[in-house]
């Protein structure tokens, strides 16, 4: 008999909606579509492709939900991990012009699927970005105008008077509201996709590690007890998938990311410390982000470890954090700690691609992969269709390993993350 995997300790687990275990996979099947991987890139392809009427077998190695997507901050941010005038200098005005089109589609998709499948996943709207010092608040007002510029004209600047309406903190001199952002509980969220799949005729089955990909006319992806023979595959392990795939391994690296949650404290002193129950992200290079839960819980996170991996106690390392923030909340109780992690890219842009004719992938999102992995799934299955041309403008960007291989990579990002950090606590 196959040993479940369980989920990570989280506030997530532990608050999940009723779900079904999905059995592993024992058996030699077909499909049109095999996904690898049952996060939000998986599960948003799947959806969009068994809505179009392929028909799609999901493979995860764990649990629904049990990686990144089920454990991230729960944040719909919008735009990517770098904006669109990085992207001007970085890949020219014309992929820019693509991109920029795509740049505030994700959470526009989130919230469809939320009202089209009737997902109870704690959705509130509003998202604010709050600024450290002048310089920060400088770069909001250019982001503002950027984002303004690509048509999204939900935001509003917020300063120094603006912020105990936003967040009771004395760390703050102004901010900027994305009206268009929000926040979920994203394994709910990752959850009810599922649900919607098989309502569609897909199949999923966890505790199903691929153990390797046949590649061919006909792709044949294997675990350890059965097999799936398909039309296409979709690998949507991101920093879950490890060496399946060599090639996707060279360009990316694996980082862990911690989050806290409080004890439940009540709507009243949670509104005290969030009045509009908005999320909250500062504008630091290794930021801090949070907001409050469905249950009126603090949520925390921040911090990255590179490589991946959790420090040894999450809670000290977080709780100067959040009590810096928020002092009022120095004897407060945590209930649950826990990291995960994500997929950086050496630009930060995430990766798009095809190996021959029917392997297709989508990773590395750096870390605003919530919003971005559901424009993925929307635009495999696109491209599947036959229409990949919003596919391909992800798949042209140009992406370089890190410095030194794999080896040399979390040395020399950390020497990177050391100098940004440095900036962020002057202020410069």
């Amino acid at each position: 008999m196959t040993q479940r995997v369980p989920h990570t300790g989280s506030y997530y687990a532990a608050t999940a909606n009723p779900a079904p275990e999905r059995p592993p996979l024992t058996e030699a099947i077909e499909a049109d579509v095999c996904v690898i991987g049952a996060g939000f890139t998986g599960l948003s392809s799947a959806l969009h492709l068994a809505e179009a009427g392929f028909s799609v077998v999901v493979l995860e190695a764990a649990r629904i939900g049990y990686g990144a997507s089920g454990r991230n901050g729960g944040q719909l941010v919008n735009s990517y991990s770098r904006d669109m005038d990085v992207i001007e200098k970085s890949q020219g005005m014309d992929v820019a012009r693509v991109l920029g089109s795509m740049a505030f589609e994700g959470a526009d998709i989130i919230r469809d699927r939320i009202a089209q499948y009737d997902i109870q996943c704690d959705y509130r709207p509003g998202g604010v970005f709050m600024a450290l010092n002048k310089r920060q608040m400088h770069e909001l007002r250019e982001q503002k105008a950027l984002w303004e510029r690509y048509g999204h004209t939900e935001l509003d600047m917020l300063d120094q008077s603006d912020v105990r309406d936003v967040v009771n903190s004395e760390r703050y001199v102004g901010g900027l509201r994305d009206r268009r952002g929000g926040h979920i509980h994203p394994l709910n969220l990752a959850l009810g996709e599922a649900n919607a799949i098989e309502q569609h005729g897909g199949r999923l089955f966890e505790d199903s590690p691929v153990t390797r990909v046949e590649r061919g006319e006909r792709p044949v992806v294997h675990t350890g007890h059965g097999r799936v023979t398909a039309r296409f595959v979709m690998v949507a392990g991101n920093a879950y998938l490890g060496g399946l795939i060599p090639e996707l391994a060279a360009k990316a690296m694996p980082c862990g990311t911690q989050i806290v949650t409080t004890e439940v404290l009540g709507e009243e002193r949670a509104r005290s410390l969030i009045p509009q129950l908005e999320c909250v992200e500062d504008c630091n290079y290794k930021l801090d982000y949070y907001r409050i839960t469905g249950d009126f819980r603090l949520l925390y996170g921040g911090g990255v470890t590179y490589g991946g991996g959790d420090p040894a106690s999450i809670e000290r390392f977080l709780r100067p954090h959040f009590e810096h923030t928020f002092p009022q909340l120095k004897d407060v109780k945590i209930d649950f700690a826990w990291g995960g992690d994500f997929l950086l890219t050496m630009n930060r842009l995430p990766q798009f691609g095809r190996i021959g004719d029917n392997i297709y992938y989508a990773q590395g999102y750096s870390g605003h992969g919530v919003t971005t992995t559901h424009l993925a799934g929307k635009l495999i299955a696109e491209a599947l269709r036959g229409q990949a041309e919003r596919f391909d403008a992800f798949a042209g960007l140009t992406h370089l390993p890190f410095p030194g291989g794999r080896l040399m990579r979390v040395p020399y990002t950390a020497i990177g993350a050391f100098y940004y950090g440095l900036r962020d606590k002057l202020g410069i």
